[in-house]
């Protein structure tokens, strides 16, 4: 069996059929491992996050999910099918409380309650921090636990794979290094992470592999560890 996740194959997609943001991507991304996203603004990072999730067509190429096409399916339905999606500004619902928000997670098996209780309980399990605000609105909480909220809330459906649109965008460093603690724990859970991120030395330190893209394409690849050297894995104009 393919370690292959998500494959991206000669991917050409952008917000205009005759105007591509990325051209003739090629990305994998592996059982259990963060694969990381890194690049100059305007490179096609999160676009191509969005095209995994049917957030945009793609105008060539192909995207799979544990090898099977995934182009014709809709958003909802790549839930069910184990993706995820988390963008870069936060989702959660301010006005209602974080059990109110994860209970929202949980609409694929909405009718069994039993199941979306276990779900709830298992979230408080992996974020401790949320348990005794569970009756708090998700407003009130620092940037942080909002994170933990809308993580959490994502976790209820069970993906196999999450697409990660970073994460730490507007975050103080401190709050930044729990999210980026969050992800690798989530790795330990076996989940596989697609990161797009623009804190590069932080994204290096948890990743297992990285492409970096030039002008919407694939311009390095490799394993984390080849990376330490940064100057050489970003082209500068």
């Amino acid at each position: 069996m393919t370690d292959a996740v998500l494959e991206m194959r000669d991917l050409s997609v952008g917000y205009y059929r005759d105007l591509n943001i990325l051209s003739d991507l090629n990305m994998v991304a592996r059982r259990g491992q963060i694969t990381t996203i890194l690049g100059a603004n305007g490179v096609g990072k999160s676009t191509a996050l969005k095209a995994a999730f049917g957030f945009l067509t793609p105008n060539k190429g192909d995207i799979l999910l544990e090898g099977d096409s995934i182009l014709s399916i809709p958003p909802h339905e790549k839930i069910r099918a184990g993706l995820a999606y988390i963008p870069q500004q936060p989702g959660v619902f301010k006005d209602m409380t974080v059990e109110e928000n994860l209970e929202l997670g949980g609409w694929t098996f909405r009718r069994d309650a039993r199941q979306v209780r276990a779900k709830i309980e298992a979230n408080y399990d992996r974020f401790p921090a949320l348990r005794d605000k569970r009756r708090q609105l998700t407003g009130e909480l620092s940037g942080g636990q909002q994170r933990m909220v809308e993580i959490g809330r994502t976790l209820m459906a069970e993906p196999r794979m999450l697409l990660v649109d970073e994460p730490t965008a507007g975050l103080s460093k401190m709050l930044a290094e729990e999210v980026y603690e969050m992800l690798t724990d989530l790795r330990k859970e076996a989940l596989t992470i697609l990161l797009v991120d623009q804190e590069i030395r932080q994204a290096l330190k948890i990743a297992d592999y990285v492409y970096v893209l030039e002008l919407g394409r694939n311009k390095f690849e490799g394993p984390a560890s080849e990376f330490d050297d940064l100057e050489k894995a970003f082209w500068v104009a």
